[in-house]
């Protein structure tokens, strides 16, 4: 059945990724009017979480914020799969990286962690690697589909990015640790974990929840460094990259103190301009379920 699934649908997907940028974005129009209009898929909860978070905004700019969203969400799903046909030079040109250096600069020393979050374009993030020397890694979580999966890593890892689990990126770092060998580990940090697997809790977005903290761990134990990846969309089908230091010596820094900084850069991209978050996600649902030490 998986099989059968991918031969009917890789070949819509292929036909996508090869249209021009006018048409493309124009059928991507016709796909957010179908799943706003028509469908209405996930309306509910990403009105509920704007309504959550931004509780002061009046009722007109949080229906603003919800439909610019979901523009924006169409545009992202398609260029993951315009990926799939995208050259280097388009990349770069669409996906600039404002201080570029400052990554080269430090991967001479040591490795990189460079956590994101879901806001503008988080697929092109892995263009990265087409600038630095570093062997460079994406965390990302395993299709369900086995060929749509495999499909995923190969077109992800068309710029020299190695995809890794979030199970293999513990055994991962530290083999590489082990073998002298520097690398830039990009990961997606701002998800909700289970709450059976939840060590930290704190706030974002002025709400508590549970919090991943990978990133500090490994950073404070191998003595990596830690650095921010800001995306911002300039245009339509153009983003501009940041790169914003949180620390260059893990084992140097409080406890808490690198997801903290993490968790403040993401909320200031996130109130910039809110609607290129990504609110169809259930990132609140355990705000009712905090242990007592973090409340």
């Amino acid at each position: 059945m998986q099989l059968l699934v991918f031969i009917l649908v890789y070949p819509a997907l292929w036909l996508i990724s090869i249209l021009p940028y006018r048409a493309f974005y124009f059928f991507s129009d016709f796909v957010f009017f179908l799943v706003f209009r028509v469908v209405g898929y996930r309306k509910k909860v990403v009105y509920d979480n704007l309504k959550l978070v931004f509780p002061e905004k009046p009722e007109k700019e949080i229906k603003r914020i919800q439909r610019d969203f979901f523009q924006h969400m169409c545009d992202t799903f398609l260029e993951m799969v315009k990926t799939m046909n995208l050259s280097k030079e388009d990349v770069k040109k669409r996906y600039h990286i404002k201080n570029v250096e400052l990554i080269q600069e430090i991967e001479k020393e040591k490795s990189i962690l460079v956590p994101c979050s879901h806001y503008a374009n988080w697929e092109w993030n892995v263009s990265l690697n087409l600038y630095v020397k570093s062997k460079g890694y994406a965390v990302y979580q395993r299709v369900a589909n086995k060929y749509f999966d495999k499909l995923v890593k190969d077109f992800r890892s068309r710029w020299n990015t190695t995809l890794i689990t979030t199970h293999e990126t513990v055994k991962t770092v530290m083999r590489n640790q082990k073998s002298g060998t520097k690398a830039i580990y990009g990961m997606v940090s701002d998800q909700s974990p289970m709450v059976i697997h939840a060590h930290y809790w704190d706030k974002f977005m002025g709400i508590t929840v549970p919090i991943y903290n990978g990133t500090e761990v490994l950073a404070r134990k191998l003595d990596l460094a830690v650095v921010f990846l800001k995306v911002s969309k300039v245009k339509r089908g153009y983003y501009e990259a940041e790169f914003i230091p949180i620390t260059f010596s893990g084992k140097n820094t409080e406890p808490n103190e690198i997801t903290k900084k993490f968790l403040d850069l993401a909320e200031q991209q996130i109130y910039e301009k809110p609607e290129h978050y990504l609110w169809s996600h259930k990132r609140w649902k355990h705000r009712d379920k905090v242990p007592s030490e973090f409340q």
